[in-house]
């Protein structure tokens, strides 16, 4: 048992806890359930619940989010708008997010299959200075699929 200042009580049964908490208007809260005995404090719990409320928000404000930005192909893209795109792939895995470079097939270009492996892996070779390849080209219904991921130290200069 330790008090709202931090010295310790010793061992003591719950019900002198209990009402040794509510003497001093605050709440008994059992902070190591898995200790031998269990560990409880007397605080304030709204404080203490604000408290962890606050850690956990500091927690999420400094992981990163990962965004998987994705950027559509077809086999028929003329060589200006492949340009283009690409670019916009160099900018997505500049800025640290993933990519999935889609060649999507409509109708009958589904039998010309090897135009999009063509396709994506010029790409994939083109961005290489920038990017790791998560998943190499596979086909996902009719869809040819790969995901990049930026390079270590082309994330950190972002």
């Amino acid at each position: 048992m330790i008090d709202e200042v931090g010295t310790q009580l010793g061992i003591l049964t719950p019900q002198e806890a209990i009402t040794l908490a509510r003497q001093r208007t605050l709440d008994l809260v059992e902070v190591a359930p898995n200790a031998e005995p269990p560990v409880c404090r007397i605080m304030d719990f709204g404080k203490y619940q604000y408290q962890m409320e606050k850690k956990a928000r500091e927690a999420r404000k400094n992981q990163k989010n990962i965004v998987i930005k994705e950027v559509k192909f077809r086999p028929s893209t003329d060589e200006h708008d492949y340009e283009f795109k690409k670019n916009n792939v160099i900018r997505f895995l500049g800025e640290g997010d993933k990519v999935k470079a889609t060649v999507q097939f409509r109708g009958r270009e589904i039998t010309h299959k090897e135009i999009g492996f063509q396709l994506i892996n010029k790409l994939l070779h083109e961005v290489e200075a920038a990017a790791i390849v998560e998943f190499r080209p596979r086909m996902e219904g009719n869809a040819l699929t790969a995901i990049l991921a930026p390079k270590k130290t082309e994330a950190k200069k972002a």
